[in-house]
């Protein structure tokens, strides 16, 4: 087959798979477009993305404008002659004329099951909500969000034991395999796009730091998901009482927990940080003080004085998904 003439656009690791099974793939990849460097790290140092460094080392031209929403730009994406331009994780909304610039339009690879989980953040919300499977669509992009026709679809399962890392990693290479698959398809005829079902549309909320603040009138099960959804971005924390300094503690790693005697949600129950939540308990295995290692629960009580029987501060926070009716 001829190869195909192609744009990627994509920012972050997510994308950068993708964009190498296209290349490996004989795909004629002319430019690529990514979010402009920004300073990132403790020196702030302002830094390509993972797709740009990857695109130079590639030797690919790489374009890196703020918008797509003015004619220039609009107008030096067309002279490109792509067949179809590929997106996964770019950060900018395309206007219209750039959806309709390529021959074969403009595909996402989405890391959902669509129309499950559209919007920012469907690896942790899939997560957080206790999903039993979650996945990859690659769908046609339309002017809404998410909502374009789907044209090839793949699963992977949740387990207790995923967290929003290697959940991140196996979509990340599915999505490589199927974008392929789907190009391939696509140029040949054999694939047709489909509309997404009207029934089961979620939506995936940006996250915020506050959306990793651990409120223990949640049931512990919720509580433990939010630890392997939020990890490392935008992270989990607790505020320890006023009376130790109010410090700002992160956890890192949780896990469910016999619950012993009723207590108070907020209860450190025994001297392992095992804490009472609404339903259950949940331990804190991993945890970080500003400017300390992290260490195991037990390891940070004997260092930070909160005994048994102290009450956490709760606080009814997530601001969760929104689910259309």
């Amino acid at each position: 087959m001829t190869p195909l003439r192609l744009v990627f656009m994509g920012t972050p690791d997510f994308a950068v798979p993708s964009l190498r099974a296209l290349l490996d793939a004989g795909q004629d990849v002319v430019c690529v477009y990514s979010q402009p460097p920004r300073p990132a790290g403790r020196g702030q140092q302002v830094q390509k993305s993972p797709v740009h460094r990857f695109a130079d080392e590639c030797g690919i031209p790489v374009r890196t404008p703020k918008s797509l929403r003015n004619a220039e730009a609009q107008a030096e994406f067309a002279a490109l002659g792509a067949d179809a331009a590929v997106v996964a994780a770019y950060g900018l909304i395309l206007p219209q004329p750039v959806l309709d610039a390529p021959r074969l339009g403009c595909l996402n690879v989405h890391g959902s099951l669509l129309p499950r989980w559209r919007g920012a953040a469907p690896i942790q919300r899939a997560i957080l909500a206790g999903d039993a499977e979650t996945g990859i669509t690659i769908m046609q992009m339309d002017a809404g969000l998410d909502t374009g026709a789907m044209l090839l679809m793949g699963a992977v399962p949740i387990t207790g034991e995923t967290t929003a890392s290697s959940l991140h990693d196996a979509l990340a290479d599915l999505g490589a395999r199927l974008i392929v698959e789907a190009l391939g398809g696509l140029a040949a005829g054999r694939l047709a796009a489909e509309p997404q079902p009207e029934d089961g549309v979620t939506y995936a909320a940006k996250l915020t730091r506050e959306d990793g603040r651990l409120d223990w009138s949640k049931d512990a099960a919720y509580v433990e998901r939010q630890v392997r959804a939020l990890t490392p971005w935008p992270g989990c924390w607790f505020d320890a009482p006023a009376s130790q300094g109010g410090e700002r503690i992160k956890v890192l790693k949780a896990e469910l927990a016999p619950t012993g005697p009723a207590a108070a949600p907020g209860t450190i129950m025994d001297d392992r940080l095992t804490i009472a939540c609404n339903e259950g308990a949940v331990r804190l295995t991993l945890v970080q003080r500003p400017g300390k290692a992290p260490v195991d629960g037990a390891a940070f009580l004997r260092g930070f004085a909160l005994p048994p029987g102290t009450v956490l501060e709760t606080s009814v926070s997530i601001a969760g998904a929104v689910t259309t009716p």
